[in-house]
């Protein structure tokens, strides 16, 4: 009887600590789904740009409008849901994403850009922190190499949505972003699945201690002062990165007069680069250890993204690369870090983390777009290249130990 006893809780520890793949995988697929329809908006530009006279203001607004909805609600969404867990809301928010995307391809002025793009982040909002957390759930204790799935995901959908708008939308007008409909459909049902394995996993865990593993004993103080720091390095990753994710395009045309087209498949290798780096980055973390990947890859990437405002057009498509795999490797390490940090918020730790690179993003395009209106895009690429040298503040973060 007693072996019994134990083998029936073996059995139980065993599956509790398996990595359910079929999961992971699935919210990646969803992962890559909502962030080419987010990839949608910035691949647009220089065809809103032309088609309604914007300035760079006009488009750095676009982007802050559309980020700072994604941002604003994000964490109320994971601090609401660590407590009331929601799994149909992420196809939920898949709808709204559907709804944004069908009007940006009708939208006839400024304010109504701004009204759909405000839609596609409400539903980035809702999407973000339930998605995460069905990733940390799916885990089975590996949760940098879940989250580098799921990031894989994101980071997949953001480079191939500048590649099919280049090839769907800019030879036939604003009016075929309609196709992307369907990428939204697919999606919600795609969402719709998870939901289920989602809401079996919380009955079967339901009475359970929530939260995983607690791997420091840092005092509270301690551990708001850490987020604090990875809240600083998520800033200079996000600030850069959306300065290549918004301008590199018009950066490339201006510098080296190159076509529309041309700009966009450097922009794809670029946001390629990054999903190679999200997917090394966390299963390097589990390995090696999360703080060495955050230092490595944040500072890693200054000498690269000093050098690149004085290289040619060859030398910027094979820098842009670089950067964006080291630069990439980060975000992984930085949120799963964040999570062991308060295992018991792990909404609230992916919303606030995922809101904070989403917001900063929009600041920074609104803020890099009045600039380069004021001086030149040149100037900006410039002052952007000293950011990832904030990189040296994640020597102050402290170590956790290894499971």
């Amino acid at each position: 009887m007693k072996t019994e006893t134990a083998t029936a809780t073996l059995d139980t520890k065993n599956l509790a600590q398996t990595t359910v793949y079929p999961i992971l995988f699935s919210i990646c697929f969803a992962h890559l789904l909502n962030d080419l329809l987010q990839a949608v908006i910035p691949a647009m530009y220089p065809v809103l740009k032309a088609n309604y006279g914007l300035t760079f203001t006009q488009v750095g607004l676009i982007t802050f409008t559309y980020q700072v909805t994604a941002s604003l609600l994000q964490p109320f969404v994971g601090i609401y849901t660590d407590k009331h867990p929601k799994p149909y809301s992420l196809a939920f928010g898949m709808l709204f994403s559907l709804c944004g995307i069908i009007m940006l391809s009708q939208a006839s002025s400024f304010p109504l850009i701004l009204a759909s793009v405000a839609m596609v982040g409400v539903g980035s909002s809702i999407f973000h922190p339930e998605a995460s957390r069905v990733a940390f759930l799916g885990s089975g204790g590996k949760r940098g190499l879940a989250q580098s799935i799921f990031q894989l995901g994101g980071n997949t959908g953001t480079a191939i949505g500048p590649l099919l708008v280049a090839l769907i939308v800019v030879p036939r007008g604003q009016s075929h972003i309609l196709w992307f409909v369907l990428v939204a459909v697919v999606g919600i049902i795609v969402l719709s699945r998870i939901a289920v394995w989602y809401q079996q996993k919380l009955i079967s865990i339901k009475g359970k201690k929530k939260g995983g593993e607690r791997l420091h004993n840092l005092s509270p103080m301690k551990v708001k002062m850490s987020v604090v720091l990875l809240l600083i390095l998520i800033f200079s990753k996000s600030f850069y990165t959306s300065s290549m994710s918004s301008y590199f395009t018009f950066y490339l045309i201006e510098k080296f007069h190159i076509s529309v087209l041309q700009a966009q498949y450097h922009l794809f290798w670029f946001l390629g680069a990054v999903a190679v780096g999200t997917l090394i980055g966390g299963p390097l973390g589990d390995r090696f250890g999360r703080k060495y990947i955050i230092w490595f890859s944040i500072l890693g990437a200054a000498p690269f993204t000093l050098l690149l405002p004085f290289a040619d057009l060859f030398w910027t498509g094979i820098l842009s690369v670089i950067i964006g795999i080291i630069i990439a490797s980060a975000f992984s390490a930085i949120l799963v870090y964040a999570q062991e940090l308060m295992p018991e918020r792990v909404g609230m730790i992916s919303g606030l983390f995922f809101g904070f690179a989403f917001g900063v993003g929009g600041l920074g395009s609104a803020v890099l777009g009045y600039l380069a209106d004021e001086t030149s895009i040149e100037f900006v690429y410039g002052i952007c290249s000293f950011l990832p040298l904030i990189g040296i503040t994640a020597y102050f973060l402290p170590n956790l130990k290894k499971k």
